[in-house]
């Protein structure tokens, strides 16, 4: 950007108008538990706070049957989107007949244009004591019900990307989002190949993160998308050891921070921030395409 000509090398008699301040570049949080008890307390003060940050648009994606009304309740109410998904870690409490409620509330709201994804589904091989057969089947059958609604997917890889790509082969979905993807560079290049993007968000803030930070600065401008998973995945500024949680330190993630996460991202790529934001935006888009409507 060029610099001004000061006010005093302009011609006489002429004064040169201060250019007004840059709006702030516009963000998309493609993952966000906005509906978490954690905010509670201030949902509405978060979500200024995210708006004030040029974060506008938000993905909520729904964990579990139950919050499938209220997360949908909130994306309308506030202007946002959403997702209708059985998270890795509810299987368990799921039963079977959850999967029929799954694909009954896809098809009652089929036509609704916040509704952009099936998700948070997925596989967690890293929580131990988890029935990872009880997992791969309730995986499978969301893969099945995200193909027949033409809806993409919002994937939870933990410890667990060549059983994703597995099923994502047998079940092939119109793409969508890794969601927090912290994987190599063969699984990285496995999904991109599958029509995925993978979010990046609080761990690329870490220096001991090199995996992701690697991944983030060389795989191709269209692989990845910013996220926060707030309330969770705070960025290394908020995050608290466990003695000082314990001690009643606040570790609570929030969407605003994602300028900030975005900063990271910027110094990996030699990007701008508002190449960031145009970046990342093109890519969330086309990983959920509904989202560009609104």
């Amino acid at each position: 950007m060029a610099l001004q000509q000061p006010d005093d090398c302009a011609p006489s008699g002429h004064h040169r108008a201060m250019p007004s301040p840059a709006a702030p570049p516009d963000w998309i949080d493609t993952h966000c538990h906005l509906d978490a008890p954690e905010f509670d307390a201030d949902r509405p003060a978060v979500l200024a706070r995210a708006r004030a940050a040029g974060v506008r648009q938000l993905v909520l994606p729904a964990v579990m049957v139950a919050h499938f009304e209220s997360v949908r309740a909130l994306a309308h109410a506030e202007g946002l989107s959403y997702a209708l998904g059985i998270h890795p870690l509810y299987v368990a409490r799921a039963d079977d007949a959850d999967l029929d409620r799954l694909a009954d509330a896809l098809a009652r709201h089929r036509d609704d244009p916040r509704l952009v994804a099936v998700g948070e589904i997925g596989l967690d091989f890293f929580v131990p004591g988890l029935d990872a057969v009880r997992q791969q089947r309730f995986y499978t059958a969301q893969l099945k019900l995200a193909r027949d609604a033409a809806l993409p997917v919002i994937l939870h890889v933990r410890r667990s990307a060549d059983a994703l790509l597995q099923g994502l082969r047998r079940i092939p979905v119109g793409g969508g989002i890794a969601h927090a993807f912290n994987g190599s560079r063969v699984q990285a290049e496995a999904f991109v190949a599958l029509g995925f993007r993978l979010g990046f968000g609080g761990a690329l803030t870490f220096d001991r993160a090199l995996q992701i930070r690697r991944l983030a600065a060389e795989l191709p401008a269209t692989v990845p998308v910013l996220e926060t998973d707030a309330p969770d995945i705070p960025p290394q500024w908020l995050y608290r050891t466990a003695v000082a949680r314990a001690a009643g330190a606040s570790h609570r993630n929030e969407p605003a921070e994602l300028p900030r996460i975005a900063q990271t991202l910027a110094a990996l790529r030699g990007w701008t921030l508002e190449e960031t934001a145009a970046v990342t935006r093109a890519n969330a888009l086309a990983a959920l395409p509904r989202l560009a409507a609104l």
